[in-house]
Parts: C-alpha cells; structure tokens; sequence
C-alpha cells in the first residue's frame, strides 16, 4: 500500500500567508488615481442663437457643470466666444486658455467647446487578498489604505489637486474664503414667510 505524504499545517499557512497585496512600508500601495475624460459639443462659430445658447445651457446641465471642470473653446477665436463665456460664467467657470486635442474633425463654420472633467478613484479597493494573520513577511494589511485614499477621492473638490498640488495665494479672497458660509445659509431649512429660521439664542431672547 502506498503511503500518503501530508504536508504540515504550518507550511500550508505559511503558503496562505505569502500570497495576495504586498505592503513592506508605512505608506499605503492604495493610491488615487486621477483620470480625465473630455465632452466635447459643436457649436456655430459666428454667434449663438436663442435656440442654440439653450441646447448648450441643456448640455451643461445635463453634465452638472461645476467647480473642478474646464471648459475651453477649440478652434478660430469666433463670434460664438462672448456667448460661451457669459454661459460658462453662469455655472462659475473662466474659459481655458488652451483646449485639450480630441478626437473627430470639426465642421466647417463651427466651433468646439470641451468640458474636461478628472475623477478621482482608489483600484483595486477594498483589497483583502492577503490574510492578517499569521503575517510571517512583517507586511501591513493588504486592505491598509483604502479607506482613507478613497474617502479622500470621493471627497477631493478638484481631483487634479491631487496630482499637482494647489500654492496658496499672496492674497487671501474673501469671497473664496465666505462661499462655504453661504452656501449653507442658502440650504439652510426657512421658516413662515420664507425667512431663515434663527438661532435658539435669538428664539429664546438671548
């Protein structure tokens, strides 16, 4: 009768423990990845009408325009740029001086305008490839980092931030600086009349 071999229990965890993420730092393999991705609309070079300014506000809209976007005009500098640019404005957004190359010829007579948007997300997370323990290769968690890194990526205003970075000003804005203040005095829930409600120091005569 031939004999079986069985391999030890401590050699089969020590396999189990080798394989999946690899982590010998204090900084996680987990990093956000920014990608950009460009819309692109043709328009009528010499000027927008009516009907024409509407479809593009409709695109912008349907593409929820807003801060951390770019929006650029590629092609001869046109009658059609004031209009852009007073739209462009409505959402809070200066023309780019530069328009990212893309795909397709324009036509004749027209102009492009590029939205760039970059969005910002953590691969391959959450990560549990790699058992906690036993951890012979004094490796952290395969999953160490994702958490933070993609709150991070969900949270970051402009994703592009994070890939260059933002220098503070010689100036401070005042208007940047109280934007976030009334923003919320404008969510925040009214009252009879359509009046804010006030606070409970004011309420109770304080």
């Amino acid at each position: 009768m031939r004999a079986i071999k069985f391999l030890p229990l401590f050699a089969l965890t020590a396999l189990a423990a080798c394989g999946g993420t690899q982590n010998r730092g204090l900084e996680s393999v987990h990093q956000p990845v920014v990608h950009r991705t460009d819309y692109v609309y043709d328009v009528p070079a010499s000027g927008l009408s009516s009907t024409d300014r509407d479809r593009l506000d409709g695109w912008f809209q349907t593409l929820r325009v807003g801060y951390g976007d770019k929006i650029a005009i590629d092609g001869a500098d046109a009658g059609s740029r004031h209009d852009i640019e007073a739209l462009a404005a409505h959402y809070g957004l200066l023309l780019d001086s530069t328009a990212p190359v893309t795909t397709g010829e324009i036509g004749a007579g027209q102009v492009r305008v590029v939205v760039s948007r970059a969005v910002a997300d953590v691969p391959n997370c959450p990560d549990w490839s790699r058992t906690s323990q036993p951890e012979f290769g004094a490796n952290s968690m395969s999953n160490y980092g994702c958490a933070m890194n993609s709150n991070l990526a969900a949270m970051v205003a402009n994703p592009e931030d994070l890939v260059r970075g933002r220098t503070s000003g010689s100036v401070t804005d005042a208007n940047m600086g109280g934007r976030a203040i009334k923003e919320l005095r404008k969510a925040a829930p009214t009252g009879g009349g359509g009046a804010p409600l006030k606070n409970e120091s004011t309420r109770n005569g304080n």
